[in-house]
């Protein structure tokens, strides 16, 4: 199944094919001139491709103008960083752009839509997106998630990803693990665990459902930890009464006592055993 593609996308909010076409505002800009975007969610770009982009150039020439706005004398990248990149290593000294009157706002927001457009954006590029967006120009997660056209669940898994520690997110980013991977690493608890958890994907190609598994194993652990503790501070008459209760019962027992009054579980494990114990309790 295709992913779904953003619910507006890069040329409904700015047209450019039709703006081209009704204004022929587009222009010739040296590369020198073109400083890069300050919000640019991308952090990598694959160098392979860009070397074919740049190659399809240097055949064809840059065939959609990038989006630029003026900044005094200069001018600031909205929208087609890697056609600026293979154009300079095709060796062009210029670039065909259209140049629009933007604000930091709506500057941020073409920045960000045209990277979640395209299929290549690693989840930690994604995550940091969607982060800015709500950050800098105050959206909700619904918001953020009718604007790219994505589902809000998917918009707030994807920001979970920004819970894990540096490491693991540098994992996430170079596609060292999968974004599954790292949502189930963030049911472990203990970022050393995570972090050997993460080292066994690597070096032994778990599978997620194992890492889920292994994160349940991990929590079930570290809750019987803490009831071990909360056992040891508990009065020592509660816990004597505990024990002979499940002598007597032959069941775990466990009393919850109140300020005025108080409880008490009895566990069975089936059938039969509930009507064992309904027996000795009924004489």
């Amino acid at each position: 199944m295709t992913k779904s593609r953003l619910g507006r996308g890069l040329e409904a909010l700015i047209p450019v094919e039709a703006e081209m076409e009704a204004t022929k505002a587009t222009t010739s800009v040296a590369l020198r001139l073109i400083d890069p975007n300050p919000y640019q969610p991308r952090r990598q770009f694959d160098e392979e491709r860009l070397q074919e982009l740049a190659e399809s150039i240097q055949l064809h020439g840059v065939l959609q103008p990038v989006v630029l706005r003026q900044k005094g004398k200069r001018y600031q990248l909205v929208a087609g960083e890697r056609r600026c990149r293979a154009a300079q290593l095709a060796g062009l000294m210029e670039i065909p752009a259209l140049v629009k009157e933007l604000n930091d706002g709506e500057m941020m927001e073409l920045a960000i839509v045209e990277n979640l457009q395209r299929e290549d954006l690693n989840p930690l590029d994604e995550a940091a997106g969607y982060e800015q967006l709500i950050k800098r120009l105050g959206m909700t997660q619904e918001e953020v998630a009718k604007r790219v056209g994505r589902s809000r669940p998917h918009v707030a898994n994807t920001l979970r990803l920004l819970q894990l520690p540096p490491s693991l997110q540098e994992l996430v980013s170079r596609e060292t693990i999968s974004a599954g991977h790292a949502r189930a690493l963030l049911a472990v608890p203990d970022p050393g665990l995570q972090q050997q958890l993460a080292d066994a994907v690597v070096s032994q190609g778990l599978n997620v459902r194992q890492i889920e598994e292994l994160a349940k194993q991990s929590q079930a652990r570290k809750q019987a930890d803490v009831s071990r503790e909360t056992k040891q501070q508990r009065p020592a008459e509660v816990v004597d009464l505990e024990q002979r209760l499940a002598t007597s019962l032959g069941t775990q027992v466990r009393l919850i006592p109140g300020r005025k009054q108080g409880k008490i579980e009895i566990v069975y494990y089936d059938q039969d055993e509930l009507e064992r114990l309904l027996e000795v309790l009924l004489q």
